[in-house]
């Protein structure tokens, strides 16, 4: 049966045993997991991370973006969960899915290649003022 709404629930772990209508929300793992809201049963999981899900929590309902596309189960169900609610969306072509998860591979890309010129430009800036003070003793 396909679920209208989920309930939220702040956790450390996530159980083994996952109950039907329930998105865990696991913030020291930034996992959150559901079963299916189409009902089928299986287990969604789905990282919280800036090239992957985002989580909304308004202090009241809780929010996942982008939608949840499920194309690996046999029930290939496509929703969004928006402040506690399921909402329903179309399912794509398979052409669709791997222009999607094409599209999902270059924004991580992006974001990692982005992340590390970043951390090597602080580690240029760092470095910098360490070799200077280096040239000065050694001509000491």
């Amino acid at each position: 049966m396909k679920r209208t709404s989920i309930k939220h629930e702040f956790v450390k772990y996530v159980p083994s045993e996952l109950a039907e209508g329930v998105l865990y929300v696991s913030i020291p793992f930034a996992t959150a997991v559901h079963r299916c809201a189409c009902g089928c049963g299986n287990k969604v999981v789905t990282p919280i991370t800036p090239a992957d899900w985002h989580l909304v929590f308004d202090g009241d309902t809780v929010s996942l973006t982008p939608s949840i596309g499920n194309w690996g189960f046999p029930c290939r169900s496509h929703y969004w969960i928006k402040r506690d609610k399921i909402r329903w969306s179309g399912a794509w072509t398979d052409e669709q899915v791997v222009a999607g998860r094409k599209r999902d591979d270059r924004g991580r890309e992006a974001y990692f290649t982005q992340r590390e010129e970043a951390e090597a430009g602080v580690a240029a800036s760092v470095c910098r003022p360490v070799r200077r003070r280096l040239r000065g003793w050694l001509r000491l």
